[in-house]
């Protein structure tokens, strides 16, 4: 396995450009997935039947801040890998693949008021963050752990959005 520090010792030149790539796009996806997903809860979603093991609201927000601050702090050790680590190049356009159907989720399911296409939607996303996982594995070993819980939790959205599909 090759690892940031071992394959050459990451690169210094552009210290806040990969900060910036790593955060910004994480805090874009997790605002614009909140525009999609807030106004819909008290009205759409709170009407809806809910499969068991529904997590109150409230452990949604803090849930997904946790996650993301994971995510972004996995995709800023892979962007400090050494620039000509194999793989590392396509980890990072995956890693962004999966950001993209993770904020497309929030508009499918919560704006599009659609189960069906949330549930099209998070399938894609769970291939590709699983792909992600890997790739990002081949570079740095803890970035992949840190995007194990985020496996996780799509895993049980996925489960969830499946409930509320069925149920409605």
């Amino acid at each position: 396995m090759l690892n940031t520090r071992a394959a050459g010792g990451g690169h210094r030149n552009g210290a806040w450009p990969r900060l910036a790539l790593a955060i910004l796009p994480v805090a874009l996806v997790s605002v614009l997935g909140s525009w999609a997903t807030l106004p819909n809860i008290p009205t759409w979603y709170a009407g809806l039947a809910k499969p068991p093991f529904t997590p109150p609201n409230g452990v949604f927000g803090p849930a997904w801040t946790v996650l993301y601050a994971l995510m972004a702090f996995a995709l800023w050790r892979v962007l400090s890998a050494h620039p000509a680590l194999p793989g590392r190049g396509r980890a990072i356009a995956l890693f962004y693949v999966q950001l993209g159907l993770n904020g497309l989720w929030s508009w499918s399911f919560f704006a599009a008021h659609s189960p069906a296409a949330g549930l099209a939607n998070i399938l894609a996303l769970d291939l590709a963050a699983v792909v992600t996982v890997i790739m990002v594995s081949r570079i740095d070993r803890l970035a992949a752990w840190c995007l194990a819980p985020y496996l996780a939790w799509i895993a049980f959205a996925t489960y969830l959005n499946a409930g509320v599909l069925v149920l409605n």
